[in-house]
């Protein structure tokens, strides 16, 4: 019986979260400390990137980054970029199912850890917090993927 349960087509399902970490964070302050002392309300423009990639057979990374950009006029408030991590154990999974815990549940567990990481940033710069709002992933997948079907058609 374990034979059977070696073959890819009868073995089960397997998704687990094997590690969650901040893999790269960058803050600029190119106009401190001078924008310290002034009353300002930035502008702040969120952008956001999610990527997948194999780390070895049936383990994958996945990551979220957030690029935060805060301005007001013409100077750069500050400037964070932000990718958090984790690694995940994805087995005996059909590939259309696969794409979709890569490209939505994963980053859905990994974001609120980035949510806090940004926030924490923010404050321990000298500013307000920034909140990242909530995130619809399965939104975001399904738009890449017409982005993709389309840009093949074309």
């Amino acid at each position: 019986m374990s034979e059977q349960n070696t073959d890819a087509g009868n073995a089960d399902p397997v998704f687990q979260i094997q590690r969650l970490y901040l893999k790269d964070l960058s803050l600029e302050q190119p106009n401190s400390p001078q924008i310290l002392g002034e009353a300002i309300s930035p502008e702040v423009e969120i952008n956001l990137a999610v990527s997948a990639e194999p780390v070895v057979e049936g383990i994958f990374e996945v990551c979220v980054t957030a690029t935060v950009t805060a301005k007001s006029a013409d100077r750069t408030v500050f400037l964070i970029e932000a990718k958090q991590a984790g690694i995940f154990e994805v087995r005996n999974i059909p590939g259309e199912q696969m794409q979709i815990i890569l490209g939505v549940a994963c980053p859905t567990m990994v974001y609120p850890y980035l949510r806090a990481i940004v926030s924490d940033v923010c404050t321990r710069a000298g500013f307000p917090p920034v909140l990242l709002t909530e995130v619809n992933f399965q939104a975001m997948f399904e738009a890449q993927q017409q982005q993709m079907a389309s840009g093949q058609i074309n």
